[in-house]
């Protein structure tokens, strides 16, 4: 059965303008990212202990390419000091990835993330995180840990998650959007990927909509 389909907010131009975003997120307590050979937090989250972690339930929404706004613009500084914005993805399928490296449900996630980044790699679809808290550094960290090869763009500005107002809710991180060629939200995952082959079927019929 089809989800329901998630209401885009209507807007004038074709660059959105949306209020802050200000709610806080509750966040389990950190551990150190350098060297770890195991991950307690994410265990703990896997295991049903969220210590109070607010997160998505993992909701999917997929939206009719008929029922799509107008495409998202954004740019944003990677954790290597270039710029990565949309007009460099222009024409691609993207999937977005919002975290952060004390969330314990991106933990979680990261590797079969990385595993569908690897099976996309020239095939159609581009990975992209955007890490919502921490610094390059710490981000940075976090992709040596958890060996994520592709690039996160810093947000703790909050810039990237304006742009998708209304369609990555502040309390839900993770939260993982595939964007169609054409730069519009086709399918939303509101909290952890747990099932990485729903996120698989997701981005493959988005790829199928080009041809």
């Amino acid at each position: 059965m089809r989800a329901p389909r998630l209401e885009l907010p209507a807007r004038a131009r074709r660059r959105r303008s949306v209020s802050v975003i200000g709610a806080a997120i509750a966040v389990a307590a950190s551990v150190a990212l350098a060297g770890c050979t195991s991950d307690p937090l994410a265990d703990q989250f896997r295991d049903g202990d969220s210590k109070n972690y607010i997160a998505g339930d993992g909701t999917v929404t997929e939206i009719a390419a008929a029922d799509r706004g107008e495409p998202v613009e954004f740019q944003g500084a990677a954790t290597d000091g270039s710029t990565i914005s949309s007009s460099d993805l222009e024409g691609k399928v993207v999937v977005l990835n919002f975290w952060y490296a004390e969330c314990a449900p991106c933990r979680a996630e990261a590797p079969d993330l990385e595993k569908l980044a690897k099976q996309y790699d020239g095939k159609g679809a581009e990975f992209l995180g955007v890490n919502v808290r921490n610094q390059a550094a710490t981000a940075e960290s976090f992709a040596q840990t958890y060996g994520i090869t592709y690039p996160s763009i810093v947000d703790t500005d909050g810039a990237l998650q304006l742009a998708f107002a209304g369609t990555v809710a502040p309390n839900a991180v993770p939260t993982t959007l595939v964007i169609d060629a054409e730069g519009r939200v086709a399918a939303r995952i509101l909290g952890q990927v747990s099932e990485p082959s729903t996120l698989d079927t997701l981005i493959r019929d988005t790829i199928a909509e080009k041809s």
